[in-house]
């Protein structure tokens, strides 16, 4: 492949576009297990996203901020995630406007009409020019698509499905989630709402999720290669507990378990259980993945005080409105059970907007507007939000641990007391949060997946809880999401055509694919 892409000078690498019927039918796992799948190989790839809407991100090594999903593609891909895997991010902050993150750096905040009809037009130039960046600099980039290439109320100012398709011209495979049923009808009237302009760059099917005997498929696949001329390239089964870091939304119930994972038997005597409090704008609660992880750790999503009743451990979770999460916390009454928790000694964790939370007050003019607000009052804390975005990727010590994490903050807090410093430098200096009582606040996502680190917080938690609780020695997180990234990879190998998706990827293009009518409007 290799020297098929590079065998001239100035060659562009190959490309591809998961495009899905749907949001939420798989694209991001497809995207990633093609990614694997190719790194698997030797080839140099590369994800990219357009355009993401998500209020789970990452931070990069040069300080940007991009989508979670793109960084776990990237490590599907092996490679460092870099700004130009997702050149924009919106950042909901409420139902009618975001936060538009470009290059990684926030830029305004704009309502989703004045994006729509302005700002998505004037940034499909860069959005190219990171595509052909990474096409320039990899042997192939698999892009991933978002919601459904069919939106035709969105068709004109298109950057992220057909219009990056065009602009670029890589052909695309549209992924339908059969568990949701009717995925014939949703790949043929995809297909059919496109301009011809754009069916002439739609390849191919992959359907997502089935479940029993593919043979009981064949038939309409057949069918719908006689309505559409266009192949399905595989059928991957459904898989339960890929544990992939989300992007616009939980899956799970918010009484449910974290993902579909089985909780493993308690290395000691009893389990551990972690209530996380399902806050709105509720981001990177990827950061509760790691706790998931332990054998013997139980984590639930919850959203009544009578849930917390019974937990050894809740969680404040990140959010894009800490004043908005704060009020829901009182209207439900979820904030008073948590300050009786404390004063019963029993632990309560903040992260990120989690911990500004907890704070005495919260000033804010950035994100709410709402000036000064009480915060729980449960951590010697006073946070004033700043017009500029925190964005770094510390690393220090805690409880005699080496620890990691990322931030991604307006707010800067003032530490005015505690019992200790939560993160520390190597000469014990600290660096962010502070824990007062069984409370413990940091603004680091990611922290708990140093896994030294987490062993210990969980045995102080265990031991404050009572709970005769112990960690595992050997739980190693890294390990485990290279294990998910894997299974992404067998999937595409041992259930799509994978010999149709490399043509797709060297060769581009089709010639002669049938137009569908009626087409686009």
């Amino acid at each position: 492949m290799n020297g098929r892409l590079k065998a001239s000078g100035g060659a562009v690498g190959g490309g591809l576009l998961v495009a899905g019927t749907t949001s939420d039918a798989g694209k991001s796992v497809v995207t990633a297990g093609i990614c694997r799948w190719l790194a698997r190989q030797g080839v140099r790839v590369a994800p990219f996203k357009a355009q993401n809407m998500s209020l789970n991100s990452f931070v990069t090594r040069e300080g940007a901020e991009i989508g979670r999903a793109q960084a776990m593609q990237a490590a599907a891909a092996r490679v460092e995630p870099t700004a130009l895997m997702n050149p924009v991010l919106l950042k909901p902050g409420s139902d009618r406007s975001s936060q538009v993150v470009l290059l990684g750096k926030p830029v305004g905040e704009l309502s989703a009409r004045g994006y729509h009809e302005g700002r998505q037009e004037q940034l499909l130039g860069t959005v190219t020019d990171c595509l052909a960046e990474l096409r320039r600099t990899h042997d192939a980039v698999i892009c991933e698509g978002a919601g459904s290439p069919a939106e035709i109320n969105l068709r004109r100012t298109d950057l992220v499905n057909m219009g990056l398709a065009r602009a670029a011209r890589i052909p695309v495979v549209v992924v339908g989630d059969i568990d949701r049923g009717g995925v014939f009808a949703s790949f043929f009237g995809t297909t059919a709402l496109l301009s011809k302009e754009d069916q002439a760059l739609v390849a191919g099917y992959l359907v997502n999720k089935f479940r029993g005997d593919v043979t009981l498929l064949e038939p309409g696949l057949e069918m719908l290669r006689g309505l559409t001329g266009r192949r399905t390239l595989g059928v991957l089964p459904f898989s339960h507990g890929l544990g992939i870091d989300e992007e616009d939304g939980l899956r799970v119930s918010l009484r449910g378990a974290v993902r579909e994972s089985v909780v493993a038997p308690p290395h000691g005597a009893q389990v551990l259980r972690v209530a996380v409090c399902a806050v709105p704008l509720m981001s990177n609660f990827t950061d509760v993945d790691a706790l998931a992880a332990e054998p013997g750790v139980v984590v639930r999503f919850v959203d009544r005080a009578e849930e917390l009743a019974d937990a050894d451990l809740v969680v404040l979770p990140g959010t894009r409105g800490t004043v908005r999460a704060l009020a829901w916390l009182r209207e439900r009454g979820l904030a008073d059970a948590v300050v009786r928790r404390a004063a019963e000694g029993r632990p309560v964790l903040g992260i990120c907007g989690g911990f500004q939370m907890l704070g005495e007050r919260i000033e804010d003019d950035v994100e709410s507007k709402a000036g000064t607000v009480d915060g729980l009052g449960l951590l010697p804390v006073r946070v004033r939000f700043a017009a500029e975005k925190t964005l770094a990727r510390p690393v220090g010590e805690a409880l005699g641990e080496p620890v990691a994490g990322y931030e991604i903050h307006h707010g800067v807090a003032e530490v005015t007391g505690g019992d200790e410093a939560f993160m520390s430098d190597a000469e014990g200096r600290s660096l962010d949060g502070c824990r007062a009582g069984s409370v413990w606040g940091t603004h680091w996502h990611g922290s708990l997946e140093s896994d030294g680190f987490r062993r210990a917080f969980l045995r102080r938690v265990a031991a404050d809880a009572g709970r005769a609780f112990v960690p595992a020695p050997d739980t190693a997180f890294a390990a485990l999401r290279e294990e998910q990234l894997d299974r992404l990879g067998d999937l595409i190998e041992e259930h799509a055509d994978t010999g149709a998706l490399l043509r797709l990827i060297e060769e581009g293009v089709p010639e002669g694919l049938p137009f569908v009518p009626p087409g686009a409007p």
